[in-house]
């Protein structure tokens, strides 16, 4: 019966490690990153190759690159931005924040005509 305590004991203290093993990626800082603009309204894409702190305007809304980080093996797939979009002449943000290029719908723009999203 004393082996029951102890494998318990493993299991807690491996399911506390593994989270801490998933954030020992190493990321590299990219110098820019593409996002892709899509229109609803008019079903047309713009796609945007931007450098580390600068903008380009996309229809009426400004899309500011802040930073790019990717993984060292997959700098493609699961490239991560900070990104800032705001409206034509307003300076109160749409949305500020990171998007990830693998999973567009995890911190995307909630917008009724636009969608931005990281490509790489």
């Amino acid at each position: 019966m004393r082996l029951r305590p102890l494998t318990l004991g493993v299991v807690v203290m491996l399911a506390t490690a593994v989270p801490g093993l998933a954030q020992d990626v190493q990321t590299a800082t990219g110098t820019g990153a593409v996002l892709r603009v899509l229109d609803k309204i008019n079903g047309e894409v713009m796609d945007l190759d931007l450098d580390n702190g600068t903008g380009q305007a996309a229809w009426r809304m400004q899309v500011e690159l802040g930073e790019c980080r990717y993984p060292v093996g997959n700098p493609a797939g699961d490239a991560f931005s900070f990104v800032t979009l705001r409206h034509e002449g307003d300076p109160e943000p749409l949305f500020r924040g990171w998007m990830i290029a693998s999973a567009p719908a995890l911190n995307a723009l909630d917008h009724p005509r636009y969608d931005v999203w990281v490509i790489r």
